[in-house]
């Protein structure tokens, strides 16, 4: 079972129901990863996601990747990839923390404008993106970059939203 720990800080508007956007989007992550029976799994996979500010994600951006300026999303993985199903199946108590999700409200808010895309639509592929991440997935060589943007696309598309990365070069 996955089990969003979600808190939000101004400036995210409490107008969107961040709380199942979060969980929609994990679950959306994990689905289309060899990592999918997290989903129905016995144990409480916990993800804790902060919505927060553009000067607090710079500051843990300069901390723990020593570059100086804000993100749109940070993700600190808590379990070694080709530990995560042995961990969640062997878990003493039952409870498996996958990791930490950060995200800064006026760089989402910035890349959807550009994006012509809702606020909500650009969060939900940063979370898509950062649950990847905290199974093990990243984007540094070309190869890396296509497998990770597929599954982002595949799980965007079964939340009705768009492909963030519509210019391919073939």
């Amino acid at each position: 079972m996955i089990h969003i720990e979600l808190t939000r800080e101004d400036p995210w508007p409490a107008v969107t129901d961040w709380d199942a956007l979060a969980a929609r989007a994990a679950r959306a992550a994990i689905e289309r990863t060899p990592h999918g029976d997290l989903i129905a799994t016995a144990a409480t996979v916990e993800i804790s996601i902060r919505l927060t500010s553009d000067d607090e994600v710079h500051q843990l951006n300069a901390q723990y990747r020593h570059k100086d300026k804000p993100t749109n999303v940070l993700s600190f993985p808590m379990v070694q990839p080709d530990l995560i199903d042995t961990v969640s199946q062997n878990s003493d108590d039952g409870e498996l923390l996958l990791g930490d999700i950060v995200m800064a409200h006026g760089v989402c808010e910035r890349e959807a404008m550009e994006k012509g895309v809702t606020v909500a639509e650009h969060a939900t592929h940063l979370l898509v993106h950062g649950t990847l991440h905290l199974l093990g997935y990243d984007h540094m060589g070309d190869e890396e970059a296509e497998g990770m943007e597929e599954i982002e696309r595949q799980a965007l598309a079964s939340l009705g939203i768009a492909d963030p990365y519509p210019v391919r070069e073939d």
